[in-house]
C-alpha cells in the first residue's frame, strides 16, 4: 500500500471512530449536563460577586483568592501566583490518560459601568494617570464563574475521567500597563502548560450579541492578531500666532492619521482577509496658543494572517516617516505584537464539533466568520492544539445591533446563558479525554 493510501486510511478510521467514541460517552455527557444545571444558582452567585468587585490586569488578587479557595475545597492541587496573579488547579481523573486544559480570563477594564444592576461595579482606580471606573465590560467575570462551575461538575464525575484536567485562570487578558508583561504569554513562559504537560486546551468567551443557547465557532483563523503601534512625531515648537516659525507636529500627525487609513482602504487586499488600523490615542501640547515640539499617536492593528500583518507593519512605517519628512518633521515608529491570530486547530475542531452539537443542539451551533477582535488565548494555541468557542449571552429576541457591545459602559449579559458555558467547558474536557484515550 502506498504511503498516501495509509494516510487516507488513517483519516477514514479516525473519522469513523470519533462518532462511536462520542456515543460511548453519551451517558457521562448527560450526567454533566444535569450537574451543570444544578450548579446554575451557584455560578450566577459567583459571577455577581466578581462583577461587583472587578480588578484590572495583574491586580486580580481578590478574584484569585476566591478561585483558589474554591479549587482547594474540591481537593485539587492548586498553584497560585502564576504570571503574578494567575491560578491553576489540577484534577486527576479515576483512570490514566491525557491532559486537557480549560482556561478562563479574570481581569476587568477601565470603564465606568452605567447599567442599572444591583451588583453593578462602583470601583474606581487610577489608570494611565487618570481616575477611571473599573468594570467587567467583556464578560471575564462570567468566564471565571463558568470555569469554577465546570471544576465542580467535573470533580463529581472524576472517577469516570480517563486523564487529567488542568484549570487555568489567567490574569491580564486585556493587557498590562506599558512595560509590564502579563497574560497568557507570561503564563506559558512560566510553565502553565507543563507539569503535567497539556495535550489540548479549550476556552469559551461570552458574547453579548449572540442569543442565549447558541454556540459559535470557526475552524482555522477565528480572531485577529493584535499589535500596538506608537508613532512619535517630532517637529519644532513655536507660538501659535506664528506657525511659520514652527514645524508643526500637530498638523503632521493629523496627516499621518489620514494616511494610515489609506493603507487599509487602498493598499490592502481585503478580499483575502479583513484588516484594521485604528488610532486610539493622540497626545500633544499643553496650551491653546503653543505649537508643541512633538505629538504621540498610539493605536491598534488587526490582521488575520502573518503575511498581511508584516505588510501592514511595513506600510505604517513607510507612510508615517515619509509624511513626516515631507513636512520637515520626523516620525519614530514602534510596533509591538500583543497577541497572535486565535487559531482553532482544524483536526481538533472536527473531532469536537459533535460535542458542541450534543451540548447545545445541532441547530444552535453556528459557524461564524472571522472577527477582528483579538484574544491572547492564542499564545496557548501556539504551544498546543486548542479551540475557542463563543457562548451566547444576549437575551432571546433582542436585536444584536441594539445591545451594548463589549468594552462599553452599558455592556450586559443575560445570566441564563451561563449554564451552557459550564456544560460546554466540562463536556469538551470529558469528551476529549474519552476520544484521546
Amino acid at each position: 500500500m502506498k504511503p498516501f493510501s495509509i494516510a487516507v486510511a488513517t483519516t477514514l478510521l479516525a473519522s469513523t471512530l470519533a462518532p462511536q467514541a462520542h456515543a460511548q460517552n453519551a451517558a457521562l455527557d448527560a450526567r454533566i449536563a444535569k450537574l451543570a444545571t444544578q450548579e446554575e444558582a451557584k455560578v450566577i452567585g459567583w459571577r455577581r460577586d466578581i462583577h461587583e468587585h472587578p480588578e484590572l490586569g495583574n491586580q486580580e488578587t481578590r478574584t484569585a483568592g476566591i478561585i483558589a479557595a474554591h479549587l482547594k475545597s474540591l481537593g485539587f492541587e492548586v498553584q497560585t501566583g502564576v504570571a503574578r496573579t494567575g491560578v491553576i488547579g489540577i484534577l486527576k481523573g479515576g483512570k490514566p490518560g491525557p491532559v486537557v486544559a480549560l482556561r478562563a480570563d479574570m481581569d476587568g477594564l477601565p470603564v465606568k459601568e452605567s447599567a442599572a444592576l444591583p451588583f453593578a461595579s462602583k470601583v474606581m482606580t487610577t489608570y494611565n494617570g487618570q481616575q477611571v471606573g473599573v468594570m467587567h465590560a467583556c464578560g471575564h467575570d462570567t468566564h471565571v464563574a463558568m470555569l469554577m462551575g465546570a471544576a465542580e461538575v467535573l470533580n463529581q464525575v472524576k472517577k469516570d475521567l480517563p486523564g487529567t484536567v488542568k484549570f487555568i485562570f489567567q490574569p491580564a487578558e486585556e493587557g498590562s500597563l506599558p512595560g509590564v508583561e502579563g497574560g497568557a504569554r507570561l503564563m506559558t513562559k512560566e510553565g502553565a502548560l507543563d507539569n503535567p504537560k497539556v495535550d489540548a486546551i479549550f476556552g469559551v468567551h461570552i458574547n453579548a450579541q449572540t442569543e442565549v443557547g447558541t454556540l459559535k465557532y470557526r475552524s482555522g483563523g477565528e480572531m485577529a492578531s493584535s499589535d500596538v503601534f506608537n508613532i512619535t512625531v517630532k517637529g519644532k515648537s513655536a507660538h501659535g500666532a506664528y506657525p511659520w516659525l514652527s514645524v508643526d507636529p500637530v498638523v503632521t500627525a493629523a496627516q499621518i492619521i489620514m494616511g494610515l487609513q489609506t493603507i487599509v482602504s487602498r493598499q490592502t487586499e481585503l478580499t483575502q482577509d479583513a484588516a484594521v488600523i485604528t488610532v486610539g490615542m493622540v497626545h500633544g501640547g499643553v496650551r491653546n496658543n503653543i505649537i508643541p515640539e512633538q505629538v504621540e499617536l498610539t493605536g491598534t492593528i488587526r490582521t488575520l494572517s502573518k503575511d498581511m500583518q508584516q505588510k501592514i507593519w511595513a506600510n505604517i512605517r513607510r507612510t508615517a516617516t515619509n509624511i513626516a519628512e515631507s513636512a520637515g518633521a520626523t516620525a519614530e515608529v514602534s510596533i509591538e505584537n500583543y497577541a497572535p491570530v486565535t487559531y482553532n486547530d482544524p483536526r481538533l475542531m472536527e473531532r469536537m464539533l459533535p460535542t458542541l452539537r450534543t451540548v447545545a443542539g445541532a441547530e444552535h451551533v453556528v459557524e461564524q466568520k472571522a472577527v477582528t477582535g483579538a484574544e491572547d488565548f492564542a499564545f496557548f494555541q501556539e504551544k498546543v492544539p486548542g479551540l475557542f468557542v463563543f457562548v451566547g449571552g444576549m437575551t432571546k429576541g433582542k436585536n444584536p445591533a441594539e445591545t451594548a457591545p463589549h468594552h462599553t459602559a452599558g455592556f450586559f449579559i443575560d445570566e441564563s446563558g451561563l449554564t451552557l458555558g459550564v456544560k460546554t467547558l466540562a463536556t469538551m474536557a470529558a469528551d476529549y479525554l474519552a476520544l484521546k484515550k
